[in-house]
């Protein structure tokens, strides 16, 4: 019996740097960057103090006054995107059986933002020990559960199947595809709606990374800020975002005629066992997860044309990924292109594995790397091609996505040209 393929047919994004694809696409594939210094709150009191900040309308982007008053920014950015990726993929959800359509999301905050601002409303900006619940705004309780975001998707476009939240920290927005892909594989829906946002950029995040020193503190020069791979990186820039992907069965994407981005090949995800934010120099947790999707894939090591790495730009992290990668590929880890966009984008946690996916998509479509920008200097520990500064033309039918995220986590996905699925 021949398994069910799964392809992706459509993709939105709100990003910084530009909401939608065609935005989006703009600022990779110009290797330009959205780093800036943080303005959603002063930042003077934070050891980092550049962010990478969505420029978002709400209701430029369609969003209802209700909506708006009832949605954290990071739901926002769910909704949006999910809405420009079902209006992609050009498949009537109406004319659908809602039981077959799916919604999995993935977010390692949450409503964060919703959330700590109305702890300050309710405790008097910490002044009451005991928070005042008369002031709560009604849908305070969205706002502490991510899986909100899970129903104001379905809502938006009436489905019925099954509805799941992967919260797995800055792994969440590939797991998540794997997840939904394994839906359709499974026959538990035909359709499913996926992706992944967060809005991390608050007080109390910033105040997070700040107290193990994993953000940058290239203050001074916000738009060079996140160095993936370079000698003088010192950590990651926060960011924010979505994503949104319709994924849908092959045989039926083909029947309707729907335009096919790419095969979800893949995916894998194992844990370290071995710190919360240590990494291992070996990256043998990462090379296992590699080598297992690429193996469900049916794709060997040598055919990959394209690494969508991690890259930080923290001085762990780019070294772990390294040796991931060779150990995974063997030699061809040498002639494979390999660049981070959290250089121009930033880390929006786990809204980022899924931004990374709708790249790897585009860069498949236009047969283009993105860059690694503010690569000036390469570090001489780490002595693979990081596609510096310039997006290249290169063919890429086969493209590996990975994340790397606190606790341990270690994900890969595989994305490839449908013709070279096998039967």
């Amino acid at each position: 019996m021949n398994r069910r393929r799964v392809v992706v047919t459509g993709l939105g994004v709100v990003a910084p740097g530009g909401v939608g694809a065609d935005a989006f696409w703009s600022l990779l594939s110009e290797g330009r960057t959205a780093t800036r210094r943080l303005s959603l709150f002063d930042p003077g009191p934070y050891r980092s103090q550049v962010a990478a900040e969505v420029d978002f309308d709400p209701y430029a982007n369609g969003l209802r006054p209700p909506e708006v008053r009832r949605m954290d920014r990071a739901a926002q950015f769910a909704v949006v995107s999910t809405r420009q990726a079902v209006a992609d993929s050009g498949i009537d959800l109406a004319r659908t059986d809602p039981y077959r359509v799916a919604v999995a999301y993935g977010s390692a905050v949450g409503g964060s933002i919703g959330l700590e601002s109305e702890y300050r409303v309710l405790s008097d900006d910490g002044q009451l020990d005991l928070v005042d619940h008369r002031y709560a705004a009604p849908h305070l309780y969205n706002y502490v559960v991510p899986s909100s975001f899970v129903q104001e998707v379905a809502n938006d476009v009436g489905a019925q199947g099954p509805g799941s939240l992967v919260s797995t920290g800055c792994t969440s927005g590939i797991d998540v595809l794997g997840y939904a892909a394994q839906l359709i594989r499974d026959g538990s829906a035909d359709v499913v709606v996926t992706g992944a946002a967060d809005a991390p950029i608050t007080p109390i995040t910033s105040a997070c990374f700040d107290a193990v020193k994993a953000t940058s503190v290239h203050n001074d020069s916000p738009e060079t800020a996140s160095r993936p791979y370079d000698r003088s990186r010192n950590g990651f820039v926060l960011g924010e975002g979505g994503a949104g992907l319709v994924l849908e069965e092959y045989e039926s994407a083909k029947r309707r005629g729907a335009r096919i981005y790419a095969e979800i090949g893949g995916y894998a995800t194992y844990a370290n066992a071995f710190h919360m934010t240590g990494l291992k120099a070996d990256g043998a947790e990462m090379a296992a997860a590699i080598t297992a999707a690429l193996g469900e894939a049916r794709v060997n090591a040598d055919q990959v044309d394209y690494v969508n790495a991690h890259g930080t730009a923290t001085k762990q992290n780019d070294v772990h990924e390294t040796a991931a990668f060779k150990h995974a590929l063997g030699d061809h880890a040498y002639r494979t292109p390999v660049s981070s966009i959290k250089s121009m984008i930033g880390h929006s946690l786990g809204a980022i594995g899924s931004i990374e996916a709708v790249a790897c998509l585009l860069a498949m479509q236009n047969d283009v790397v993105p860059p690694t920008a503010n690569l000036h200097e390469q570090d001489p520990a780490l002595d693979l091609d990081y596609v510096p500064l310039t997006a290249r033309d290169r063919r890429t039918d086969v493209v590996v996505c990975v994340g790397s995220g606190f606790g341990g986590f270690q994900s890969a996905l595989v994305l490839h040209e449908p013709g070279r699925a096998a039967a």
